[in-house]
């Protein structure tokens, strides 16, 4: 891997993919005090809630504690790009992602997501005028093609006029979209996952930074990838399960274990979920996070079940979680 491709330093190994109405600030919160390491990326926010909305703070807002950030921006106007761009880098991101891999028809009609890669030289302008206004990396998130296009060349066409554009990075969900047919989730699971393809192109492109999504549930299937890619990124895996991300940093990269636990990674998010209520956020919305953690636990269920019944009332705060967490046996620490 290039070992100054990601702001002078090498591009992480790990990261979390955008997901809409999952990666907002409350879970990027929780997944950072799982892992030091791990990137995480915002929810894909479009250029127009930015430009246009009421409240551009609401879609750009996030706590210093969240590095290393990244806003994935959904767009095709150049110059909007480069204004949402700009603003980010304003606002203290570590990396702007354009996405080009939303197989939703409401993005379509936008010229937004999957049905870009039909357009490869507009997307290369659109990343021109968004490296032009920022020092940061800016990279791109896609699939090894959409309908009937061919995997090999209609990707490496696409691949090389970014990469003559000066991106250097993209990470590949390694399944096709179809982008009419299928709904946003069938295109998650539907499409044959073609990991050899992401694979090849790595193969061919050494000098680029190479990542892979799609499909991969544990962090002994990312070991495997990590011998061909150079990153790996988990979505859907996350949301059912997010312990995983806390075995990210050791297994991973190599830290020490830390000696966390699930009970004290809650208690370690207490003092945030007071602060956000203070600041007029609801409880409910930063419970979802948490829903999965227990995951495979005995009192899990009784654990989602009292947070899913009253996260949502009026008057309902930390103590809540506390209630919570009395219903799940205490683990010890796994041995290092």
């Amino acid at each position: 891997m290039p070992d100054n491709a990601w702001g002078g330093k090498p591009y992480p190994v790990f990261s979390v993919a955008p997901m809409l109405d999952v990666t907002d600030r409350h879970f990027r919160y929780f997944l950072r005090l799982l892992s030091r390491h791990t990137l995480l990326y915002t929810e894909m926010v479009t250029t127009g809630a930015i430009l246009h909305g009421k409240d551009p703070q609401r879609f750009l807002d996030f706590s210093a504690e969240e590095h290393p950030l990244a806003l994935q921006l959904g767009g095709s106007n150049p110059d909007e790009l480069a204004r949402c761009t700009e603003l980010a880098t304003q606002w203290g991101y570590d990396e702007i992602n354009l996405n080009v891999g939303c197989p939703s028809d409401r993005v379509q009609n936008n010229l937004i997501g999957a049905c870009l890669m039909a357009h490869p030289q507009r997307v290369a302008e659109c990343l021109q005028a968004m490296q032009a206004a920022t020092p940061l990396p800016v990279t791109v998130k896609c699939r090894i093609g959409i309908d009937e296009q061919d995997e090999d060349a209609d990707l490496e066409a696409f691949i090389e006029a970014q990469q003559q554009a000066g991106c250097r990075i993209f990470i590949l969900h390694a399944r096709k979209a179809w982008l009419q047919g299928l709904s946003p989730k069938e295109n998650r699971e539907i499409p044959p996952l073609n990991y050899g393809r992401v694979h090849r192109l790595k193969q061919q492109h050494p000098e680029l930074v190479i990542g892979i999504n799609g499909g991969l549930e544990t962090l002994d299937a990312c070991k495997e990838q990590l011998q061909q890619v150079d990153s790996v990124m988990l979505g859907r895996a996350i949301w059912n399960n997010p312990w995983l991300v806390a075995e990210v940093d050791q297994q991973l990269m190599g830290d020490p274990a830390t000696g966390l636990t699930r009970h004290q990674a809650i208690r370690d998010y207490l003092p945030y979920v007071e602060q956000r209520l203070q600041a007029g956020d609801r409880l409910n919305p930063m419970i979802r996070p948490l829903l999965g953690l227990f995951q495979g636990v005995p009192g899990a269920r009784r654990f989602r079940r009292l947070l899913s019944e009253r996260a949502h009332l009026a008057g309902e705060g930390p103590e809540l979680l506390e209630q919570a967490l009395a219903l799940v046996p205490e683990q010890q620490p796994a041995a290092s």
